[in-house]
């Protein structure tokens, strides 16, 4: 075989190679565009990060109207304790007043109230 002949061939064997090689990229390109896969994949993700912002946005709103509503009620319950508070203050005013002895508590205070009642004398 002569060398021109095996130069031919050879190029006849890179040609047919490069022409199937070009062939399977069009067809996997075609099937998979890779600039348009990243941009769906980029609206996807924000997408769902904006969905998910929205969310988190209304759970705070949740939890800060539940903190105002648990604020109003602490309030209510303080006022409340305190109205007792001076109540039994002013009952015990009055039997002694009256030189009666007020009735001892039923049971002792507890250490985790002692700092809120200031006026016990144990």
């Amino acid at each position: 075989m002569r060398p021109e002949m095996l130069t031919a061939l050879s190029a006849l064997a890179v040609a047919g190679v490069t022409a199937v090689g070009g062939i399977a990229t069009a067809v996997v390109g075609r099937r998979q565009p890779r600039g348009q896969q990243r941009r769906d994949d980029f609206a996807a993700v924000t997408d769902r990060m904006d969905r998910e912002i929205t969310r988190q946005g209304e759970r705070i709103d949740e939890l800060e109207a539940e903190t105002e509503r648990d604020r109003a009620r602490i309030t209510a319950q303080d006022f409340a304790l305190r109205y007792i508070a001076s109540w039994a203050r002013s009952l015990v005013t009055y039997m002694r007043a009256q030189q009666l002895e007020p009735p001892p508590p039923p049971q002792p205070v507890p250490d985790e109230v002692r700092p809120y009642l200031h006026d016990i004398s144990s």
